[in-house]
């Protein structure tokens, strides 16, 4: 047995809960961005921090245009994608759904294959929030919600 981030990974590649209360979460970047790939009850939820909306007081930052892009790429989505505008006017993309049937227990290579694919189809909303002057979070900060 390993483990892979709080997963104990078994023999056949199927994971558990490392320990009772840790969050099964795994934390990864793409194109520097903070991204998670968290267990829940409904099931996996994929998140990535894809940008942020400029301060007032960044030197020729438009913030019209990163609005304006976060306006049409809503309306672009696929279903079961969802941009978020965070209270700290950070940009939250996540997808949420039930990749599997309940009660089948989670593999450790269909995470990596599920998180892998998440990060790949960020890569055109991540290429027009750039465009539009919403860059990259600096700070390696994971959200909760």
């Amino acid at each position: 047995m390993m483990t892979l981030g709080p997963f104990n990974v078994a023999n056949d590649g199927t994971l558990s809960p490392r320990a009772p209360g840790i969050r099964p979460v795994v934390r990864y970047t793409w194109r520097g961005r903070a991204c998670a790939a968290e267990l829940t009850q409904a099931g996996l939820r994929m998140t990535a921090l894809a940008g942020r909306i400029p301060s007032t007081v960044e030197l020729h930052a438009d913030r019209r245009a990163v609005v304006s892009a976060l306006t049409r790429l809503r309306d672009e989505l696929p279903p079961g994608l969802s941009l978020h505008l965070l209270p700290d006017h950070r940009l939250l993309l996540r997808r949420h759904g039930q990749w599997r049937s309940p009660g089948t227990p989670l593999a450790a290579l269909a995470l990596v294959t599920e998180m892998v694919g998440f990060a790949l189809a960020l890569d055109p909303y991540l290429d027009q929030l750039e465009e539009a002057g919403a860059g990259a979070v600096r700070q390696f900060e994971m959200m909760r919600g």
